[in-house]
């Protein structure tokens, strides 16, 4: 190319555009705002079908899980796999203990002992799963109460607090309704020296 082509050339490009006139206030106020809310709606969407923190205002759940303790609970897993036993879960009061008080969108935190179609009893100090005696490292003590043999109906669950003598659970007030789970605690995040996963039979 030569020297007159090239001249030819660059003359041929378009001027450049103007620069771009700053944003006024309103204007930046406006994105602002736009992005705060769009980043409320995906909060409010992790919170509904994926995650969600939560406190534990009781002992039921000791020594596994402190009064003050925070848990992340998740939302997702019940997709994949269904509750099963040693699952520590979050629940909205059944209507048994709505019926004493209890509000409905309270929540309850225990422990999955049996689902659907297993058995369970409790005498002589230990919890009985389809006529077995379950191992329960995990709880505060044995219990000192007796639990005639009962069958967990479909769609239903059984559950315990690890606390077993001071824990307002199915052995107090019935099947608890799978519908009526929020989801599995998996993590807890405070105190920072309790920080960890919470894994079932744990």
């Amino acid at each position: 190319m030569t020297a007159l082509e090239d001249r030819e050339d660059r003359s041929a490009l378009p001027p450049p555009e103007p620069p771009t006139p700053p944003k006024s206030p309103w204007h930046r106020l406006r994105e602002n705002v736009q992005l705060v809310a769009i980043a409320l709606v995906l909060s409010l969407l992790v919170r509904m079908f994926v995650a969600e923190p939560r406190y534990i205002p009781s002992d039921s759940m000791v020594p596994t899980l402190a009064v003050g303790d925070r848990l992340v609970i998740e939302k997702v897993t019940r997709w994949l796999r269904p509750y099963q036993p040693g699952d520590a879960i979050v629940f909205e009061p059944p209507i048994q203990l709505q019926a004493l008080g209890y509000r409905k969108d309270g929540a309850f935190i225990k422990r999955i002992i049996a689902t659907a179609g297993q058995t369970v009893a409790v005498h002589d100090g230990r919890v009985w799963v389809n006529g077995t005696a379950i191992d329960e490292p995990y709880i505060a003590e044995p219990p000192a109460y007796d639990l005639e043999t009962l069958e967990v109906p479909a769609g239903s669950l059984f559950v315990m607090g690890d606390n077993r003598n001071n824990s307002n659970d199915s052995h107090v007030w019935g099947f608890l309704p799978t519908e009526n789970v929020i989801g599995r605690a998996w993590l807890r995040f405070w105190p920072l020296d309790r920080l960890g996963p919470l894994t079932g039979r744990s």
